[in-house]
This record gives C-alpha cells, structure tokens and sequence, in this order.
C-alpha cells in the first residue's frame, strides 16, 4: 500500500513519510469516536452498514460486532473468510473481477469468487463491468446464471433495504434491461425505467 499511494500520488520518500505520520495521528485521533457516532446514527435510523477494505479477521470481528451486514472489499483472503463465518455479505469490484487482479494489489475477486466468497459486485471505478462481471461469473467461474444476475440486482438491493428493485416481480420498480450475449460482452439493447422504455 505504500508503494501504491506513493506512485499514486508522486511523493517523495519524506513526503510520503510524512503522510503516513499525519494519517497515523489523525487515525488515532478521531477514528475510534467517529466510527461510534456512525454506528450509532446507522443503528437510530435503521441503516445497514458496511466495513471497507477488512484485512485481518479482527477488522472484520468489530464490524460484526456492531452490526455490519456487508463487507466492502475485503483485502486479503483472511477477511473474506471471517465475513463469511460472521455471516456478512462479501463485495468485491467487477474490474478486480474481470482484470483478474485488484489494481492496488489486493486481493483477487476471481479467486473471491472461485472459493465461494463472493456475493455482490459493485462498478468500483469502472460502471460499465458491473454487467460484464454478472456474465463473466456465469462464463469463467459456473456461477448459475440467474445467481450471477443477483450478483448486481436482487443481492444488493435486499442488502441496502431498496425492497422495491432488484427482481421481477409485481409491484417493484420496473427497471429493466434487455442484454444480447455477444461473446466476450453482452450488449444492452434496451433499457426501462418505471416500465418506461429510455434506451
């Protein structure tokens, strides 16, 4: 991670060390305060949380604890398999998905995927590949293709509380897209919005 904002950013070996150290201060300071307000407001108003960038199966420990229900990009495959043990929902990007790697280095939603820890996918950076990711689950990893489909519809909404959208169903939002398979992609062809077609 080091190397990664370093180059990210274009620091110096000082000036990077002196960012570590502010952040080290900073984290000190206030992390432990304000992540107890946000737990506490999330809770008061009944909404779901999500922990971020989980590296050891403590991080994800604490999240359980106070009542996380997701697991953002977990980093390492030891987070990943404490999500699951306390039952979190595990996300990872579609770009990592369909690169085959994270761009930061961290870990892999392939093999995420391939050993059964993986449950949504989010666009991350790249909006376009979070349909390309649905497919690339049923073509490279198995997945069942209405399981992979979830991945990016009815997983994500039912985790969030959006229980308006996320199946075809009667009485949720009709928001719809029509996909032609045209190997490697698929293609939208068109798109609904509230039943209105747009696209």
């Amino acid at each position: 991670m080091y190397q990664y904002y370093q180059g990210k950013y274009g620091l110096s070996d000082e000036q990077m060390m002196q960012l570590v150290i502010e952040r080290e201060a900073n984290q000190k300071h206030y992390a432990q305060r304000h992540r107890k307000e946000i737990v506490r407001i999330s809770k008061e108003r009944d909404l779901p949380l999500a922990s971020h960038d989980d590296t050891t199966s403590e991080h994800v420990a604490q999240a359980a604890s106070e009542g996380v229900v997701l697991c953002e990009f977990p980093t390492t495959l030891e987070a990943a398999l404490a999500a699951r043990r306390f039952g979190l929902n595990i996300l990872m990007g579609a770009p990592n998905l369909i690169l085959g790697g994270s761009h930061s280095g961290n870990a892999s939603a392939r093999e995420f995927g391939e050993r059964g820890l993986l449950d949504i996918l989010s666009s991350d950076y790249v909006p376009s590949s979070v349909l390309a990711g649905a497919f690339f689950l049923h073509q490279e990893l198995d997945f069942p293709l209405p399981g992979a489909i979830a991945s990016v519809t009815y997983t994500p909404a039912q985790v969030v509380h959006l229980h308006d959208r996320g199946a075809l169903e009667a009485g949720k939002r009709a928001d719809l897209v029509c996909v032609k398979w045209n190997p490697p992609l698929p293609i939208v062809r068109h798109v609904w919005k509230d039943g209105k077609q747009i696209f």
